[in-house]
């Protein structure tokens, strides 16, 4: 009897062991593992932005029009939320490190070809192809690493640091491009990528483990993935071009009704096939569309700060693209805390608390730049009201991104993550298109009565910041239906649901 005491003893030490040691996070490995996908995360966002301060610079150059200019940044747009979905339920069906090494390599090629365009359609071809590249890697290392990093503070720890990457990357992104523009010039806005890729893809060959041998796909849906396809890029391109063919012309109705008979089409097809390319059982995991729709609706309001801001700050303040780019450093440094303050906080008081809140505070902060005057200053008039929105806006991302995959099983964890991005994508598209139209009529009815340009464009702006608060409050009202969950790891009899079956892939040898 003495004897197994000590036994008893070692048994439990060696339990406790074996659980420390299961913390993937915890290893060297596991650590390079998160930085090489928030890497990742990082460069297919912050390409979304960087192009914004150089388009001065990219029009002269390339003789661009008035019209044709916004196809810069829109052509991304465009692609990225086109093939979302494909490219998420790809991942799980053919392989992630496969679709993630093709996508980055598409990425890398595609800016290159940008970088050396010497015409306006070069370049907008290139930026749709960096956009498909991107509908590729992003789904792919979301789900890298939401089966990776096991359901607990690993994963908090993981999401966090993704969410955070999510709301730096975005300001970045237009910091770099007001360095690079008035440093070497707007082609490295393009030329980075390509150096990026390659540093990129040495990591994804080192730390994530190849994929295993795959049955065929039998009876894939094709025309399912038609009809998502086509749907979206219908879609998106129809908000792109709304603000200048006009929401009530009969093209913009007749796109927006095709659209969505495409999407109805898709669901209805999904509904009957053995074998769907997005099986809608997947909605029925703790509330993941309304984490999804709550993605949605707060990116809408969140990407009016930048591209409004940015406007504001050049074309009203007569910021240059440098000055314009440092002033969202302290929007970076606040999101990066608000994001590791809250990958903490989610296991004690759960993600609904956390998505209400910050929106809630980040409706506040936006609201505060909706006053913003004509003789502005940054200390008084941007600072405070950017700070207050960093600190909700990295709140809400890092919890909304914990939510919508808080138990998913491993072969949906692809899919869940395009919904996520596919909703944040297309938030920004609905966002851009409406606040655009409302800050123009306002601009326009302003100059027409003979304002001052400075005073017309500043009262554009403000409607289109206050209207951005209102949405993010919405989304704050969505977000009570939000899953709310703590990270919590599954429970025995429901591992199976949630929980691959195998290792990690960047655990595989």
């Amino acid at each position: 009897m003495a004897a197994s005491v000590p036994q008893a003893a070692g048994s439990v030490s060696q339990s406790a062991a074996a659980v420390r040691q299961h913390s993937f996070l915890a290893t060297r490995r596991g650590k390079l593992t998160l930085s090489l996908l928030a890497s990742i995360a990082f460069l297919d966002f912050v390409d979304a932005s960087i192009t914004n301060v150089a388009l001065p610079s990219i029009r002269h150059a390339l003789h661009f029009s008035e019209a044709g200019l916004t196809w810069v940044p829109s052509a991304y747009l465009l692609t990225y939320g086109g093939f979302m979905l494909l490219g998420g339920r790809a991942a799980d069906l053919l392989g992630r490190r496969r679709v993630l090494v093709a996508g980055i390599v598409l990425i890398g090629v595609s800016s290159l070809v940008g970088g050396l365009a010497g015409s306006s359609g070069v370049l907008v071809g290139a930026r749709l192809a960096q956009g498909l590249g991107a509908a590729m890697t992003l789904p792919a290392a979301l789900s890298i690493l939401t089966t990776s990093f096991k359901e607990g503070k690993d994963r908090n720890t993981a999401l966090g640091v993704w969410g955070g990457v999510g709301g730096l990357a975005s300001a970045v992104g237009v910091l770099l491009g007001g360095l690079l523009t008035e440093g070497p010039g707007w082609r490295w806005v393009m030329f980075v990528n390509p150096i990026a890729c390659v540093l990129v893809l040495a990591g994804v060959y080192r730390l994530i483990g190849a994929d295993r041998a795959r049955a065929r796909v039998q009876n894939f849906d094709f025309f399912g993935a038609i009809l998502a396809t086509g749907g979206m890029l219908v879609l998106v391109y129809t908000l792109v071009k709304a603000p200048t063919v006009g929401w009530g012309t009969a093209r913009t109705i007749g796109q927006l009704a095709g659209a969505f008979a495409l999407l109805t089409g898709f669901v209805i097809n999904e509904r009957r096939t053995n074998n769907p390319l997005a099986p809608l059982s997947i909605f029925r995991i703790n509330g993941l569309g309304f984490s999804d729709a709550t993605q949605l609706i707060a990116f809408a309001g969140f990407l009016a700060v930048f591209f409004f801001l940015t406007l504001y700050m050049q074309n009203v303040l007569g910021y240059s693209p440098i000055q314009t780019g440092a002033a969202y450093l302290p929007l970076c440094f606040a999101i990066g805390i608000s994001a590791g303050i809250t990958s903490q906080l989610i296991s004690r008081i759960g993600t609904r608390p956390l998505i209400v809140g910050g929106a809630v505070i980040a409706a506040g902060g936006l609201y505060w730049l909706s006053r913003i005057p004509v003789h502005g200053s940054f200390l008084s008039d941007l600072l405070p009201g950017m700070l207050v929105m960093s600190l909700g806006i990295g709140a809400v991302f890092v919890s909304v991104t914990t939510a919508a995959n808080a138990g998913v099983p491993a072969d949906k964890a692809g899919l869940a993550a395009a919904l996520l991005n596919a909703s944040q994508q297309l938030g920004g598209a609905l966002g851009l298109a409406i606040f655009t139209a409302l800050a123009t009529s306002r601009t326009g009815s302003l100059l027409a009565a003979h304002a001052a340009r400075a005073d017309a464009l500043t009262a554009g702006f403000q409607r289109a910041l206050l209207l951005g608060s209102i949405f993010i409050l919405a989304a704050a009202v969505i977000g009570l239906r939000a899953t709310n969950t703590r990270g919590e790891e599954q429970q025995p009899g429901k591992e199976s649901q949630a929980v691959p079956d195998t290792l990690p892939e960047p655990a595989r040898a």
